[in-house]
């Protein structure tokens, strides 16, 4: 595959933007038929159904270990894992705070991940915050 400055600059930026891009359109269609007014664990299970039906590989509430110096100090649940590599976080919130994007930076750091999409479907419109570590 040819390789342009642009394609690797975008790359950098945006890594798995083709993923990233799959991923978003399943949660745009699971916010256009669901609407705002669900749960959080409704709006996971949706994206779930609408990613497989994709072809997407996807797991739900993945175990992670936080380690501190070669010790492990406690664990979390990844909403969503696609592709062994974007870390989904599912959100039925009024906004944002800045509490949701450091709760995706420390998923990603525990896991060496480089990407998480952080979403919000409590809006009218769907909310999508790209999170790269």
């Amino acid at each position: 595959m040819k390789t342009t400055e642009r394609t690797e600059y975008t790359e950098d930026k945006y890594p798995y933007s083709e993923l990233t891009g799959k991923i978003i359109k399943c949660a745009i269609d699971v916010h256009k038929t669901l609407g705002p007014g669900f749960t959080e664990n409704i709006y996971e299970k949706a994206l779930i159904c609408e990613l497989k039906h994709t072809g997407l590989d996807v797991k739900n509430q993945v175990l992670i270990s936080v380690i501190y110096k070669d010790m492990v100090v406690g664990e979390h649940r990844l909403d969503l894992l696609v592709e062994g590599e974007v870390i989904v976080e599912n959100k039925a919130v009024r906004d944002f705070d800045d509490i949701h994007k450091a709760q995706v930076l420390s998923y990603l750091k525990a896991t060496g991940k480089r990407l998480g999409l952080l979403l919000n479907f409590a809006k009218t419109k769907l909310e999508i915050q790209r999170i790269v570590l």
